[in-house]
């Protein structure tokens, strides 16, 4: 059976792509992917010019600007693609808007530091004339595309019962320090597109939160469990645990991310690399459905990260060509930021959040 693991591929690979940061998620996961996927990368900016020439030689990007606001006067660039913080990502949209000329944009999950600051992006971009998606890039990973389609194909029939069971040690980053939160909108954020991706917008989410003992810094979502209930009956479950027992401390460690769809017709379990040593590990599926005598395993060579990064920007050139929404589009990636927000609710107020509270 094809389980449609790659994504779909632009017709044209020269879009000339500027590149808006260079730590490790441009560095080792999107130019990385790019560079498989024949992508064209043609600038590169940060805010340290420094390690932005050192990403551009190993990458072979032709330029370096010696600021983002210089890359973003660059009138060339038709695509940017950014990482850097959520919290600094509005101001350089907005100032990309103001220009008007880049036609598209990639964007980091999260779409801001909070659900208001979505809005801003997406009406911002959407007045620039600007297509704007967002790098959710589990829906790329290659076991989670296959679930996808075991639903849609009906392999394993209505779904009752969904869950992913997150247990890792995620690397804070220095700048995740100044949020006040964690694990919601960095890890959670994941999962929570995956169901939506899987099985459309829940009506409600209920989510409770604890500290994460072994992050030091000020935050209150550093272990989260949420279930999101549909009208259908459908229960999706999570527990994202960044904990997972003292594994930094001298036990021995169960590390991994794991996720199940039960059906009225079948099964399908997966197994997530990217907590795996090293993170290129592919994930994997295995799957049965009525009348199988036993379990099906396929297995491939790619892994979430790098190799779903090529799916988060194809599915933006596509859209550019095509005039099409983009599959991770800026306007619905609100629904994914207001159910962060429902569950940062919820674990506030002790109570079931419906979508409609928040957009």
């Amino acid at each position: 059976m094809d389980l449609n693991i790659h994504s779909p591929l632009p017709e044209r690979r020269v879009w000339r792509i500027g590149c808006i940061g260079s730590g490790f998620i441009m560095n080792d996961c999107h130019l990385i992917a790019y560079g498989k996927a024949g992508f064209n990368p043609v600038a590169i900016a940060s805010r340290t010019q420094s390690n932005a020439a050192k990403c551009a030689r190993q990458h072979g990007i032709p330029t370096v600007h010696d600021s983002i606001e210089q890359l973003l006067d660059d009138e060339s660039i038709e695509v940017l693609d950014l990482a850097v913080p959520p919290d600094n990502q509005l101001e350089i949209i907005q100032a990309a808007c103001a220009r008007g000329t880049a036609k598209g944009i990639l964007a980091q999950k999260p779409l801001g530091a909070n659900y208001a600051e979505a809005v801003v992006a997406v009406e911002a971009c959407e007045q620039a004339g600007i297509v704007l998606a967002v790098n959710q890039n589990m829906r790329y990973d290659q076991s989670v595309r296959a679930g996808k389609t075991l639903l849609t194909n009906g392999t394993i029939g209505e779904p009752v019962l969904a869950t992913i069971d997150m247990r890792g040690i995620p690397h804070w980053m220095p700048w995740q320090e100044r949020q006040g939160w964690v694990t919601l909108r960095i890890m959670s954020i994941h999962h929570m597109d995956t169901f939506r991706y899987w099985f459309g917008d829940p009506e409600r989410i209920y989510c409770t939160i604890r500290t994460d003992p072994r992050t030091q810094f000020p935050h209150s979502d550093g272990i989260a469990s949420y279930i999101l209930e549909y009208g259908n009956g459908l229960r999706a479950i999570a527990i994202d645990d960044t904990w997972t027992g003292p594994a930094r401390e001298g036990a021995p460690a169960d590390i991994g991310i794991e996720w199940r769809i039960e059906g009225l017709d079948g099964l399908a379990k997966g197994n997530i690399g990217w907590c795996q040593d090293p993170y290129t590990t592919p994930s994997t599926i295995t799957y049965a459905t009525r009348g199988d005598s036993d379990f099906h395993s396929p297995t491939w060579d790619e892994s979430w990260f790098p190799d779903a990064f090529i799916g988060t920007m194809a599915q933006l050139l596509i859209a550019l060509e095509t005039g099409k929404e983009p599959a991770i589009g800026g306007r619905d990636n609100l629904k994914t930021m207001a159910l962060v927000e429902a569950a940062y609710r919820s674990a506030e107020e002790h109570r079931a959040v419906s979508l409609s509270e928040i957009c």
